[in-house]
């Protein structure tokens, strides 16, 4: 089957089952790749372009308009300095953007307690799904897109063997058009999809 067949949405299908097929297709797509660059961009061009041909989602007011992943900067390379290049000061712990499907976005979110700011930023600290109805109310969104109405946005969360709490390593991230886009059935099937990305990938 060509793999871009895996965003092809069975018709007649309710929004539960929707996330059920999602699920099922991504890991297949995910099936003998570790790295997470490679997964995760083709995980945010599955669920986007599945999303955009659902009824509940593609058209219109409803559309979901950007899908993708935003990472702890301890997983990207290290910049190269010159010589001449002082190293930078002490960042602030950030999340940097990372794949993604839609219009351009911000390049990152800062993380640390006392700069944590955005629905991103609270979903990454608190590691627990944060859904949206409407950003306009929401204290500190960081507005990309104008047209966003509502977000959800859930933590990949890593368990290793020895360690009590599990490691936040970024986010998914989901922006409609619509207010009160997203549902309790989207949370529970982005936190699925959220678990079955981290648990493909080499961190």
């Amino acid at each position: 089957m060509p793999h871009a067949d895996s965003a092809v949405i069975p018709s007649g299908i309710d929004k539960a089952a929707f996330w059920v097929h999602v699920h099922e297709q991504l890991s297949h797509l995910l099936a003998g790749q570790r790295d997470w660059v490679t997964n995760l961009a083709n995980a945010s061009s599955l669920i986007f372009n599945a999303l955009q041909a659902f009824p509940d989602f593609g058209t219109g007011d409803g559309m979901v308009n950007w899908c993708g992943f935003y990472l702890h900067s301890d997983l990207f390379p290290a910049p190269r300095l010159s010589p001449q290049t002082q190293k930078p000061a002490n960042q602030s712990a950030r999340l940097l953007l990372g794949p993604f499907c839609g219009k351009p976005a911000c390049q990152f979110i800062n993380v640390s307690p006392e700069k944590a700011r955005g629905v991103c930023a609270d979903a990454y600290l608190q590691r627990l799904t944060v859904l949206v109805t409407d950003v306009n109310e929401y204290p500190g969104h960081i507005a990309c897109d104008g047209e966003t109405k509502s977000e959800i946005v859930c933590p990949l969360l890593l368990s290793l063997p020895g360690e009590e709490s599990e490691r936040a390593l970024g986010v998914l991230d989901l922006d409609c058009l619509a207010l009160a886009g997203f549902d309790e059935r989207d949370k529970t099937g982005l936190e699925r999809i959220a678990k079955l990305v981290v648990e493909a990938c080499d961190w």
